[in-house]
């Protein structure tokens, strides 16, 4: 390789803002992938292009009795690409179903009353079984802002608890990042905090 084209591949400069958009490329599925996933997302990805857009899955989902809204897909989509784009690939689908499956498992167990509903006690249990252990006040705040069910008791439905799950995890492994210690504390910039905080309320 050329000392020219060397020069293309070389890292950036300390402190250079990498977008997101540029980490994102076409993937490959798991050599253990289930077939069926497999099959629903090349029936998705129509044009062969390696990716599925968020209102392709939408709807790959939906085959499969996942009826999200597209709020949901697009944090869906951001979680596991970990990027704007509003595109994933096979790998990061992948991953996205088997947790999708493993999320509805734990709300089904908790779900006791086959209501398709959890309150604030099974959203405390359903955390807990994924080792996130919250206080009272906090799980307060989370049941009153995903309920949307509009019933006389706050409650979540399946939908809601999968994001309100998926966003409390995303930020607790953000949070990880800079409490190494895992002391329950940690020292952020303004614009840290920001950059952490903004993706999960404007997706």
């Amino acid at each position: 390789m050329s000392e020219e084209q060397s020069s293309k591949y070389s890292p950036p400069p300390a402190g250079c803002y990498l977008s997101p958009f540029s980490a994102l490329f076409p993937s490959t599925f798991p050599s253990d992938t289930d077939p069926n996933i497999v099959a629903c997302f090349q029936l998705a990805d129509q044009d062969g292009s390696g990716f599925i857009d968020d209102k392709e899955l939408q709807r790959a989902l939906s085959s499969y009795n996942e009826g999200f809204s597209l709020r949901t897909v697009h944090m869906l989509i951001y979680l596991f690409t970990n990027s704007d784009t509003r595109k994933i690939g096979p790998k990061e689908f992948t991953s996205l179903f088997y947790s999708l499956q493993n999320l509805r498992g734990i709300f089904e167990k908790f779900d006791r009353d086959r209501s398709g509903k959890i309150g604030a006690n099974e959203l405390s249990e359903a955390m807990l079984s994924q080792g996130l252990a919250l206080p009272p006040t906090v799980l307060e705040l989370l049941v009153t802002k995903f309920d949307k069910t509009l019933g006389p008791i706050k409650s979540l439905d399946y939908e809601n608890f999968i994001l309100c799950c998926l966003i409390v995890k995303g930020l607790t492994e953000k949070f990880k990042k800079y409490d190494s210690l895992y002391t329950g504390s940690a020292t952020f910039t303004y614009g840290e905090f920001m950059f952490t905080v903004l993706p999960f309320l404007i997706t």
